[in-house]
């Protein structure tokens, strides 16, 4: 099986390339030959490459520079969507997009359903939407996946950002008062892999449920057994509105992943999964 990846040098290109089964040939170009804002570009490397499956694991994720570059976010977030499902419906080739929860409000307190109505509270959110809706626009029958809190050993991410600031600073303040669950991008890799020849809209995270605090302290326990860390800082519980920022994140993004677990079969709980990271970091 051939697969195409768009965002290959991102967190979960990266995993895809990593957890590929038996059996597949990843073409994964990097993104100055693969411009998924031209649509042009998109329609020449879909049909030289035939791929039997493209998965778009790019995305403009500045939640907060969204608010200020909606116009540029939604280019990348559904312009680009566009361009890639229409260059797949017509191909033949079955077609993966990856959504957020940041298309809920976060006013819940139950666990978002795949059918629960969107109600993005910001530009970041509208524009994955948007590229939802692209998909499902240009393409007969794509798979959607939405996911939370995606981290990786690489990258740019909730993990290495604190261990950073761990390691910096005496203290780490960390919200507490938004709740959802942390995912591997390895675990949510092999999720695409599973869901791969299903259509519609799926939830995956990992197991569990966290505040990006107890997150926080997760990170360090699990770093400190492991060595990353050489010493234990206080990290200090504050709310949302003690640390502003421009885009309003959502306060309760907890996803139903009941269909889809129907599928894989459950999800390791995020803790263990996050010790499974910080290990990659040892590598």
């Amino acid at each position: 099986m051939k697969v195409l990846v768009a965002g290959s040098g991102g967190q979960l290109g990266r995993a895809l390339a990593a957890t590929a089964p038996a059996g597949v040939t990843l073409i994964a170009p990097p993104e100055a030959e693969f411009d998924i804002t031209n649509a042009d570009a998109v329609a020449r490397i879909v049909a030289d490459t035939a791929p039997d499956l493209l998965v778009n694991a790019a995305a403009w994720t500045a939640v907060d520079k969204a608010e200020a570059e909606e116009a540029t976010a939604l280019l990348v977030n559904a312009t680009a969507v566009a361009h890639l499902a229409t260059a797949a419906a017509r191909s033949g080739t079955r077609f993966v997009q990856i959504s957020t929860d940041y298309i809920f409000d976060g006013r819940g307190h139950t666990p978002y359903a795949p059918a629960t109505p969107p109600a993005p509270a910001g530009a970041y959110g509208r524009t994955k939407l948007a590229g939802e809706q692209a998909a499902q626009a240009h393409h007969p029958s794509p798979l959607i996946i939405r996911t939370a809190w995606v981290y990786a050993a690489q990258g740019n991410n909730f993990v290495r950002t604190m261990l950073r600031l761990m390691a910096e600073r005496d203290e780490v303040r960390v919200v507490a008062d938004q709740i959802g669950t942390p995912t591997h991008a390895a675990s949510l890799a092999r999720a695409i892999w599973a869901l791969d020849g299903h259509s519609g809209l799926f939830h995956w995270t990992d197991a569990g449920v966290a505040s990006w605090y107890d997150f926080a302290v997760a990170i360090q326990d699990e770093a400190l057994q492991l060595g990353l860390l050489a010493r234990q800082v206080p990290i200090i519980p504050i709310a949302t509105s003690d640390y502003p920022t421009p885009a309003q994140r959502p306060a309760y993004s907890v996803l139903d992943k009941a269909s889809s677990f129907a599928i894989t079969g459950p999800a390791r709980h995020w803790r263990a999964e996050l010790i499974d990271c910080l290990k990659d970091m040892l590598a």
